[in-house]
């Protein structure tokens, strides 16, 4: 049910993907991300919060340092990299040893990332964006989680085809930049440009979309996210048990790694999961 994959960061031990899903623990340093915004935007409380979600069964770090927000206020290249490239070097310093990714499209940014001790990029432009964005993945050889993020679609759009499209677009970027395609995690960019029918429209239909894609990862990210807030008219603190609706049905879908705010609960609901999926471990009877 579940594809294999082994994703190598350069300086990381490989990341195995498969059956046991992987959670990506959420590091916003911004004062204003929709959900956490100023919560962990001074070092101490990020380093803090990081051991947290770590203790809580996070595989990967994701630090952000722009909110993708509708709405949100673009924040500068040196902005962005006085928010993030201190707590990276922070993590580091703390013995952080987890793989920790950079959200962000900006190629400076992920660049100077790298060398402050990130292992991965996610990139919500999905390298469609600046050129140097896949240049510097193959530089360092470093995996890319590309998100789909296409501004052109209307509610007309048939979700799926068009993100395949989309990603076949992902993928020979990549191939030109030199960057191998077993570096590439895919990232259906849920909330990013869509409409409430398409977001659960591609949660129905993942299976049919790795398809299109058998050799590649899928990252699955809903956590507190609006097409549970606009189904459930609630707030972003009120919406785990949406989020982990969503990570089940994910993970029954083939997913991967999930990107989420709440790491225990989620790491949680995929364990049962996968017991569903595949069998619990034999511990006799309980």
């Amino acid at each position: 049910m579940h594809s294999s994959h082994t994703i190598a960061p350069a300086n990381r031990p490989p990341l195995v993907l498969g059956r046991r899903a992987l959670v990506m623990g959420i590091l916003n340093v911004t004062p204003d991300s929709f959900s956490d915004g100023g919560q962990h935007d001074q070092i101490e409380a990020a380093v803090s919060h990081a051991r947290a979600m770590l203790a809580d069964g996070a595989d990967i770090i994701d630090v952000g340092g722009e909110s993708t927000r509708p709405g949100g206020a673009p924040v500068g290249v040196q902005e962005e990299l006085d928010r993030v490239v201190p707590v990276i070097q922070a993590l580091r310093a703390a013995g952080i040893a987890a793989p920790i990714s950079i959200d962000t499209y900006k190629p400076l940014v992920a660049d100077q990332a790298i060398q402050a001790g990130a292992d991965i990029i996610n990139d919500v432009n999905g390298l469609q964006g600046p050129p140097e964005m896949a240049e510097i993945a193959a530089l360092y050889q470093a995996p890319v989680i590309a998100m789909h993020w296409d501004r052109s679609w209307t509610e007309e759009t048939e979700p799926v085809p068009a993100m395949a499209d989309y990603f076949h677009s992902t993928v020979t970027i990549a191939k030109r930049a030199g960057l191998a395609r077993d570096k590439l995690v895919l990232d259906p960019g849920f909330g990013f440009a869509k409409s409430l029918k398409q977001n659960y429209t591609i949660l129905r239909q993942l299976a049919d979309f790795r398809f299109d894609f058998p050799d590649l990862a899928v990252l699955v990210g809903t956590s507190r996210k609006s097409m549970i807030g606009k189904l459930l008219d609630n707030q972003p603190s009120e919406r785990l048990p949406g989020t982990l609706a969503t990570t089940a049905l994910g993970y029954a879908a083939g997913g991967h790694i999930f990107r989420v705010h709440d790491v225990r609960a989620n790491r949680d609901a995929l364990r049962v999961a996968e017991a569903t999926l595949y069998g619990p471990p034999d511990t006799g009877t309980v």
